[in-house]
C-alpha cells in the first residue's frame, strides 16, 4: 500500500510539473482571506479573467498564461514569504498585483535579486515609485492622486485638513505626501493614525472631530475608512471626505453602506461603466467568467494583466524571465484602446491618469 502511494504521488507530481512547463506561470501574493480579503480576489479575478480569454484564443507565444495566487492574509511577512516561494519556480515569468505597498516591501527585494519583473503593485505609495530595474507601476501614484483631490477641495476655499493614515512605514510616508503638498501653498494638516488591521471605533471619531477639519483625506484601507465614516455619520458629523484609490471603491462602497454617501474617491482607471475599448474588452472577459458587475479594482487588474500579456508576447526567444523584463523595459506605448501605458528603459511607471468620483446615495460613482 506505502509503495502504491509513493508510485501514486510520485505521479502526481510530475503531472504537476509537466503541467507548469506547458504555461507561462505568473506569481501573485494577496489576501484571499481576511479583512481585506475582497480586495485581493478582486485583483485575482480581474487579472484571471483577461488571462482566460487570452488562453481561450490560444495562449501567447504557443503557451497559456496561468496566474498562481498565494494567500499572504494582508500580512507583511506572508507576504515576503510567499515571494520568495513564487520565486523559486523555475517557470516564473512575473510576480503580480501585490495588493499594497506594505505588502511589497519584502518581496521587490527578492525579485530584484532574482532579475524578475515586479509588475503593477496596487499601490502608489513611494516604496513603490521608485526607480528600479523589474519594477513596474499600470497607475498613478498618491502623489498624482492626492494633488488631483486637494486642487478640487482648495478651490473651494477649504483649509483644515485632516489626514486618516496608518501608523507604520507606508502609512506615515503617505501623510509626508499631503503634508508636503499642502506646504506649498502654506497650508499644514492635522493627522490621526490607525493601527493596520484593528478595528475602528468611536474613540477614533472623537479624536477625528476634536480636530475640527473641514477636510479629511482617507489612505487607509476599505474597512477602517468605512468604519470611521459610519462612527462619524453617526455622530451628525457630516465633512467632506476623499479617499485615495486604495480604499477600493466598490469595497468602500459596501462596507459603509449609506454612510459613504458624499465620498469621493480617486480613480487611476476610467469608470467601470465606460464605453472605451480598453473597459469593454475587460467587461466581457470579466463577463465569460460569471462576472456581471465589474468594478474598479478588477478593471485595473484586467488592464495590468493585458499590459503584461503583451510583454509576454513581445519578449525574445527563449521566453523566460529576462526576456519578458527586458521586452516591458521597452514596450514604448501600448494602447489598450483609450488608455495608454508607456514604459521605457529607466522609466516604468506607465500612468499619469487620475479621475475624482463620488459615492451617489444609491452606491454607484459618478465622475465628480
Amino acid at each position: 500500500m506505502c509503495k502504491a502511494l509513493a508510485a501514486l504521488t510520485a505521479a502526481l507530481g510530475m503531472a504537476l510539473a509537466a503541467h507548469a512547463q506547458d504555461s507561462w506561470v505568473v506569481g501573485q501574493s494577496a489576501p484571499l482571506t481576511g479583512g481585506n480579503a475582497q480586495f485581493g480576489n478582486d485583483i485575482r479575478s480581474g487579472a484571471n479573467a483577461w488571462f482566460a480569454s487570452v488562453n481561450a484564443r490560444g495562449g501567447v507565444q504557443g503557451r497559456p498564461i496561468e496566474l498562481v495566487t498565494l494567500d499572504d492574509r494582508n500580512d507583511r511577512k506572508q507576504a515576503g514569504a510567499n515571494a520568495k516561494t513564487l520565486l523559486e519556480n523555475p517557470n516564473l515569468l512575473a510576480l503580480f498585483g501585490f495588493a499594497s505597498a506594505t505588502l511589497s516591501l519584502d518581496a521587490l527585494p527578492q525579485a530584484e535579486a532574482k532579475g524578475v519583473a515586479f509588475f503593477a503593485p496596487f499601490s502608489g505609495a513611494n516604496p513603490v515609485r521608485v526607480n528600479n530595474p523589474v519594477l513596474f507601476t499600470v497607475r498613478a501614484s498618491y502623489g498624482q492622486e492626492m494633488e488631483k483631490m486637494l486642487r478640487f477641495w482648495t478651490s473651494l476655499g477649504l483649509t483644515r485638513v485632516s489626514v486618516v493614515h496608518y501608523d507604520d512605514e507606508v502609512g506615515n510616508q503617505n501623510f509626508a505626501v499631503v503634508q508636503e503638498w499642502l506646504g506649498k501653498i502654506g497650508l499644514k494638516p492635522q493627522h490621526l493614525m490607525l493601527k493596520r488591521n484593528a478595528a475602528v471605533g468611536r474613540a477614533d471619531a472623537d479624536a477625528l472631530v476634536a480636530q475640527q477639519p473641514q477636510l479629511v483625506i482617507n489612505t487607509t484601507l476599505s474597512g477602517s475608512a468605512a468604519a470611521l465614516q459610519k462612527q462619524l455619520v453617526a455622530m451628525g458629523r457630516i465633512v467632506p471626505t476623499s479617499s485615495l484609490s486604495f480604499v477600493g471603491a466598490d469595497q468602500y462602497i459596501k462596507a459603509a453602506g449609506p454612510a459613504g454617501s458624499g465620498v469621493s474617491i480617486t480613480q487611476v482607471v476610467p469608470l467601470p461603466g465606460s464605453t472605451i475599448p480598453a473597459v469593454r474588452a475587460c467587461a466581457a472577459a470579466l463577463e465569460a467568467q460569471g462576472v456581471k458587475s465589474m468594478n474598479s479594482t478588477q478593471l485595473e487588474a484586467c488592464f495590468a494583466a493585458k499590459v503584461l500579456t503583451e510583454g509576454i508576447r513581445r519578449a525574445k526567444k527563449p521566453v523566460n524571465a529576462k526576456s519578458v523584463l527586458e521586452a516591458l523595459a521597452n514596450l514604448g506605448t501600448y494602447d489598450l484602446g483609450g488608455y495608454r501605458i508607456t514604459f521605457q528603459p529607466g522609466s516604468h511607471h506607465g500612468s499619469k491618469f487620475v479621475d475624482l468620483a463620488m459615492v451617489t446615495r444609491d452606491g454607484r460613482l459618478v465622475s465628480q
